[in-house]
């Protein structure tokens, strides 16, 4: 049986994943209480999901949400910033109580981590400069072409998958990085959600969203597999701000346009 545990470890550091530094406490809900802080990992550089604005202040969708749990909480919201490669280790490491993303449960990243129910579904859409031969993003999936993703995101797999002959080029520093390449012609078009794409359009005047969506990705946060009792009120939670409406208000005006990209 030790062996057996040995060798599931050592896969999951294969995986790149790594393995949790500590264990979770019996309540994690009773330390966040405790402690007075909500401590939650975001991404730095994530529009509209997560991200600093023109004031320097940290806002997005995510963001927001998780304002509004640590407010119902009672207690302080304590934002570490990492880049996407970083959430993960962020929860693993104990530094953090929690991810808020918009993450897939991928069946590597469940090995590791609980994910909520999905708060969301997102499309995902290709993006190009409108001077390129594209219409539809098909059009784009073809061997000669080059197309930027987020460095590990799940949109990698994606790319993979639907397009086995193109040419993926993987980009740290978030979605903007990615249309910043685009825009320089690193690349012939991009990858990421709707609302991103959309907000890309108000930056990039030309370009342009290709026709239809390749996958509609769940979208979850996630903690460490001891924290039950987190998860528990995490999806709770949601079923609550989805109910109240407040959920959906926070996605018209995040993730189902561009309006937010004029304030911030």
């Amino acid at each position: 049986m030790k062996k057996i545990t040995r060798i599931f470890l050592l896969g999951l550091s294969a995986l790149g994943l790594g393995v949790a530094a500590q264990t979770a406490s019996a309540d994690v809900v009773h330390d966040i209480i405790t402690r007075g802080e909500l401590r939650v990992a975001v991404q730095t550089q994530g529009p509209p999901v997560s991200f600093v604005d023109k004031s320097g202040n940290r806002t997005g969708f995510a963001i927001e949400v998780a304002k509004m749990m640590a407010t119902d909480m009672g207690v302080k919201l304590v934002l570490l910033d990492f880049d996407w490669k970083g959430l993960i280790p962020a929860v693993l490491s104990g530094k953090a109580d929690f991810l808020a993303a918009d993450m897939t449960p991928t069946a590597k990243r469940t090995l590791v981590l609980n994910f909520t129910d999905p708060y969301l579904y997102s499309d995902v859409v290709l993006y190009s400069k409108a001077n390129k031969p594209f219409a539809k993003w098909q059009d784009a999936c073809v061997a000669g072409v080059s197309i930027g993703v987020v460095q590990g995101s799940s949109n990698v797999g994606l790319l993979k998958s639907k397009c086995p002959e193109t040419t993926i080029k993987e980009f740290a520093g978030g979605g903007a990085a990615v249309a910043q390449a685009v825009s320089a012609d690193r690349v012939d078009a991009g990858i990421n959600d709707q609302a991103s794409a959309a907000g890309y359009l108000i930056d990039y005047p030309d370009f342009k969203i290709l026709k239809g969506a390749p996958k509609r990705w769940p979208l979850s946060f996630a903690t460490l597999p001891a924290n039950t009792h987190l998860l528990s009120w995490m999806n709770n939670y949601f079923m609550l701000i989805k109910n109240d409406g407040r959920l959906e208000k926070l996605a018209n005006y995040w993730m189902r346009g561009p309006d937010w990209k004029k304030d911030h």
